[in-house]
């Protein structure tokens, strides 16, 4: 059956869900907890769609640890030839992403989604029939195409099946998921090293069945949206439409210039946080894991009761108020740093927990912000020039991250928190008037 709804441009305000939208009775006053999790994941396309979301997730976690151990341990790639392969397929996802939201736009929602699953279904096939550097590359630039497309596609479906702070939630919900998803994915890459090749290969068969399972399902929702030429909306002359871009789109283009800043967030952790811990403050590796597993389980256990619990305030309010925490984190990741020793390591543990915080309100508003502004016919390239912000700042931040570790902290957490105050400063900004 076909699901073809119009989606509506959604004011920074709460709002009801949609009476159109199948689950809307059961989301309409979304609360916390594990119930109100599963719920808001079936929210929008139901039991078919939340399998989807969790394949995507252990696929996620699966991806960047996987994909380099088996370059190396079955291929016997050189790791550096196969970092450089698996950073093409990371560029060649972005390079589709403008193409991934003008597709959207045309009208097309569960389709895109589970093209690239499909596509991720076929990057895994490539992979197990790959025999050198040319495969792996291959299978590495269609393993990329799809991970970097699904954040824009996934959160087309939703914004189409629900509305408001519904959607929000909704959006919540599946980062919760996806989190989850980082932690176990990562957990079977770790237990497919030990048991070898033939564990790694395995692996990928799977990863490969369980994406196509997904497409179809996804496929099977078939849910689309009128295109933007059946969208009823002021006519203006083609000159004048050529040289006035449209007020909303061109916002949500500054807000994800801004998010360059915000985007270096989640190599902090990954990157930034251990170097810091192990080679300036020669401070055990535990420290480190200790604080990425605390992270992970805070961002899971709180990220949709904050959502939840925000729902009354303006996005651009809570965007710009998590870049203000992470700003006041990266300044006590530098006063930590002072203290030396044991004292020091404690200190950027426990100042991580504003650094999470900060990172919940970020992750939490961000794409639900652009949702919420975009206009329902330009849904598509707004949410792709977010994504595309997102992976351009992620494919920066781990050279420039540790570039400016190695001149010194003094000079790292500084920088990094100047650009996310300015950051913060243009979204609360950016907020309409009146």
């Amino acid at each position: 059956m076909s699901l073809i709804q119009t989606p509506k441009r959604q004011p920074d305000s709460p709002s009801p869900a949609s009476p159109t939208s199948p689950a809307s009775p059961a989301v309409e006053r979304p609360r916390s907890g594990p119930t109100a999790l599963l719920g808001l994941l079936t929210a929008a396309g139901g039991p078919r769609y939340a399998a989807a979301l969790l394949v995507d997730a252990l696929g996620t976690g699966l991806l960047r640890p996987f994909l380099l151990l088996y370059g190396i341990g079955v291929l016997a790639l050189d790791a550096g030839a196969a970092g450089l392969a698996m950073s093409a397929g990371m560029v060649a996802g972005l390079l589709v992403l403008p193409l991934t939201g003008r597709w959207i736009d045309l009208g097309a929602r569960s389709l895109p989604a589970a093209a690239t699953l499909l596509v991720r279904a076929a990057g895994s096939v490539t992979l197990l029939l790959a025999d050198g550097l040319p495969g792996f590359t291959a299978a590495a630039v269609l393993l990329g195409v799809g991970s970097q497309s699904w954040p824009a596609t996934h959160a087309a479906v939703v914004s189409t099946l629900t509305e408001g702070r519904t959607r929000d939630a909704a959006l919540a919900a599946g980062r919760t998921l996806r989190n989850a998803g980082l932690g176990a994915g990562a957990l079977l890459a770790t237990l497919a090293v030990a048991g070898g090749t033939g564990a790694l290969q395995l692996l990928a068969g799977v990863t490969a069945a369980a994406c196509l399972l997904a497409a179809g399902l996804v496929h099977s929702l078939r849910v689309s949206a009128p295109p933007a030429a059946e969208t009823p909306q002021p006519r203006p002359s083609t000159a004048t439409a050529a040289a006035t871009p449209d007020p909303a789109l061109r916002r949500i283009t500054l807000l994800s210039v801004a998010n360059l800043p915000f985007a270096f967030t989640f190599d902090v952790l990954e990157v930034a946080l251990p170097a810091l811990l192990v080679l300036h403050l020669h401070a055990s590796a535990a420290w480190s894991s200790g604080i990425f597993v605390g992270n992970t389980v805070l961002v899971i256990a709180l990220q949709l009761a904050v959502v939840l619990r925000l729902g009354e305030r303006s996005r651009h309010t809570v965007l710009a108020a998590g870049g203000f925490a992470l700003t006041l984190s990266y300044l006590g990741f530098w006063a930590a740093g002072g203290l030396g020793g044991t004292a020091a390591a404690g200190a950027v543990a426990a100042v991580s927990v504003l650094y999470t915080f900060g990172e919940i309100l970020y992750s939490g508003s961000g794409t639900a912000l652009v949702a919420a502004t975009a206009p329902p016919h330009l849904l598509g390239r707004a949410l792709a020039r977010w994504e595309l912000s997102m992976g351009v700042g992620r494919a920066l931040a781990p050279a420039a991250l540790t570039a400016l570790l190695a001149v010194g902290p003094g000079v790292l957490w500084p920088v990094l928190a100047g650009a996310t105050l300015v950051s913060s400063v243009a979204v609360a900004r950016l907020r309409p008037r009146g």
